[in-house]
């Protein structure tokens, strides 16, 4: 099996089962070591993966990290478990591993709660480690470029060397992105003066600059609606929406509403794997569906107005379509169930813009 393969496997387990699992051990068992299994390292041999690996901390003597990779009788990389139903933000959690980190020959550390998996190295001091993840790997929502970076600290592709590059350029990049998303939700007085003064040759005293504040944040917003349309025009073929489909897609049906009408459990399977993939960007509680003899439809918050994706799903062709800012849906055929994460971000920037359109209609409704 190839490892993307493995890494998918392990996704649909994680969706299966977490609810089930209730505490850390179980975590371990049935998320992180298979994880470390696809990396390649043997989990059942103590020489190349070390459960319960001691690092002794001055002042507090055999404290241990969950498991150690072992690669030529060294640490390599320590791996510190949480439980899958808790967050990985409780400044604690890192600081823990910082410790282990610092008293170790690792250079390389990883927190993760089964799902979400940080990676830290030590790029600004050296045998501390940095308080930023350079690299997250998000079981739930992947790409072909976060397999690839993955695969980088599996046992066939580990060159310590390398991966302190490819670190140092991946904290950089991460952080660069962070702040272009600060400025996407709320532009800098320097952001929107570096803009205007590309258009506008008049002095930017306050009323120009507040104006253009509102005509940058509107100008990014409707490029990256356009770049999206751009984007699922080039992976997936856009057709237009038939009459039948729209004259259907009534707000006031509910999946009862319509007799004869059966949700199958592969359709229901879809829709907890785009509740997955969209659990990071809008609340899940909002994410419900609705089943009619042409589609079965997910929204927000039961509105057929506010679309995500809709499922058609055959005995012999299976497809998802978004919507694209124009109202034309742009098809995606599916082989298999596991192709919807291969689209994880264009639904969730589906699921954004509809959620922050609704946000916007509320606050006008309300003045």
């Amino acid at each position: 099996m190839d490892f993307i393969d493995q890494i998918k496997s392990i996704s649909q387990q994680i969706s299966k089962l977490r609810e089930q699992i209730k505490t850390e051990e179980a975590t371990k068992s049935a998320f992180v070591m298979p994880f470390i299994n696809a990396l390649g390292y043997n989990v059942f041999n103590p020489m190349e993966v070390c459960p319960e690996f001691t690092a002794d901390v001055p002042g507090l003597k055999g404290e241990k990290v969950d498991y150690a990779i072992i690669i030529d009788g060294n640490p390599a990389i320590l791996i510190e478990c949480k439980w899958c139903g808790g967050s990985l933000e409780n400044p604690k959690h890192s600081s823990q591993l910082h410790r282990y980190f610092h008293t170790t020959l690792a250079k390389f550390s990883i927190l993760t709660n089964g799902i979400m998996y940080r990676f830290y190295t030590d790029t600004e001091k050296p045998n501390i480690m940095d308080e930023k993840p350079f690299f997250e790997f998000n079981m739930l929502d992947f790409n072909e470029s976060s397999i690839n970076e993955l695969k980088r600290f599996s046992k066939s592709g580990f060159d310590p060397n390398e991966l302190e590059d490819v670190a140092r350029t991946l904290l950089y990049t991460n952080e660069i992105k962070r702040l272009m998303a600060e400025q996407l939700v709320d532009p800098s007085p320097e952001f929107v003066k570096f803009f205007a003064s590309q258009v506008y040759s008049g002095r930017l005293v306050a009323s120009v600059a507040e104006r253009f504040t509102e005509i940058t944040k509107r100008s990014l917003k409707e490029f990256i609606n356009e770049r999206i349309t751009a984007t699922i025009s080039a992976v997936i073929n856009v057709e237009p929406p038939t009459p039948s489909t729209e004259a259907q897609d009534s707000e006031t049906d509910s999946p009862s509403d319509i007799e004869g009408i059966v949700t199958t459990e592969e359709e229901l399977e879809a829709f907890h794997i785009v509740k997955a993939i969209l659990r990071e960007v809008v609340d899940i509680e909002r994410i419900q569906y609705k089943d009619t003899r042409s589609y079965f439809g997910i929204n927000l918050d039961g509105k057929a107005s506010k679309t995500i994706c809709r499922l058609r799903f055959f005995p012999n062709k299976k497809s998802l379509a978004i919507l694209d800012a124009s109202g034309k849906e742009a098809k995606k055929p599916l082989s298999t169930l596991n192709e919807i994460y291969g689209i994880a971000e264009i639904l969730k920037d589906r699921a954004m813009y509809l959620a922050k359109n609704i946000t916007l209609e509320s606050e006008t409704a309300e003045q």
